[in-house]
Order: structure tokens, then C-alpha cells, then sequence
């Protein structure tokens, strides 16, 4: 039986959305980030949550924002959804938020056209002129996997294709 299971989106989908990112990366600069990509992973066994581990360094000033490809895709029971947050210390510390508060991934988002590739808008919205700073390969975000019930009247039977907004079409 399936839990869930972290994968990295193909490279032809981690080029295109890493040209968007920065356009003056080179395909060469986009393979070497790809190689080093890591999958999320507990650092205790107490943890609940996976860290997301950030492909390139960051660093944010105050107010600003950016809408970073992780390279990260995952496979999941389907009575199961991702929730993503920003990891404690950097939202105490610095107020890194993640622009939609909470990051839901549906099980079904694993197989939309951009392969269920997860983004991270992270923004900093400090009140104490703080730039956050992140080196590549330290975790930024974390995902809980919770299940999740249904009505008895259910009748939900769209096909999903896209990540925001794509629901509610």
C-alpha cells in the first residue's frame, strides 16, 4: 500500500520552470541545481514534518517576495493532502511567510500537466528591516501529511489539471 512517496519533477519541467525563476541561468547552471536537488526529509523520528530543502541560495529583503520551483513532486495516498508551512525558526525569527499562509497539495496534483511540480511563494515580511537569508541545501519549508474525510454525499468527480485555481473551473 501507497503512504506517499517524495520524486523529482523531470529535468525538461525543472528548465522550464527554473527559466522562469532567473532567465539568466543557463541550461548547464539549471542541470547542475537539478542534480543537487534533495528530497524532503524528517530530521528526528519525532518530527512531523518534511523539510524542503531550497535548490539555490536566498536571500530576501524586506518585503520582498519570490516564487521558487522546488523540483519536488509527490505521490500520495488519495485520502491524504500535503500541507506546507514555513519552518518555525525561520517564521519566528525572520516572518518568512509563505504567501498563501498554507500550502495544500492534493493528491490528484501529482498528475497535472506540469508533473505536480511544488512551488514555495515565500515572502519576507519583516517588521524589524531583517534580509533572510537561506544557503542552498538548508530547509525553508515543511510538509504534513494528514488524511483527510469526506461527506457522505459526496459526488466530487472532476479530473484535476493544473495546480491554483484549476478546482474551481
Amino acid at each position: 500500500m501507497l503512504t506517499a512517496k517524495f520524486e523529482k519533477v523531470s529535468f525538461s519541467q525543472y528548465l522550464k520552470a527554473m527559466k522562469s525563476f532567473d532567465s539568466e541561468l543557463t541550461d548547464n547552471d539549471i542541470k547542475t541545481i537539478y542534480d543537487s536537488i534533495q528530497l524532503p526529509r524528517r530530521a528526528t523520528k519525532g518530527s512531523a514534518g518534511y523539510d524542503f530543502f531550497t535548490p539555490v541560495d536566498i536571500d530576501l529583503k524586506p518585503s520582498e517576495t519570490i516564487t521558487l520551483p522546488t523540483g519536488i513532486r509527490v505521490q500520495m495516498n488519495e485520502s491524504w493532502v500535503l500541507f506546507l508551512l514555513p519552518r518555525s525558526g525561520l517564521g519566528f525569527k525572520f516572518r518568512m511567510q509563505l504567501n498563501n499562509t498554507v500550502g495544500v497539495i492534493d493528491s490528484d496534483y501529482y498528475y497535472s500537466d506540469n508533473e505536480g511540480h511544488i512551488f514555495a511563494k515565500i515572502t519576507n515580511d519583516t517588521n524589524e528591516n531583517k534580509t533572510i537569508s537561506i544557503p542552498k541545501g538548508n530547509g525553508f519549508i515543511q510538509g504534513i501529511f494528514l488524511t483527510y474525510g469526506i461527506t457522505e454525499d459526496d459526488d466530487a468527480n472532476a479530473v484535476r489539471n493544473g495546480g491554483f485555481g484549476s478546482t474551481d473551473q
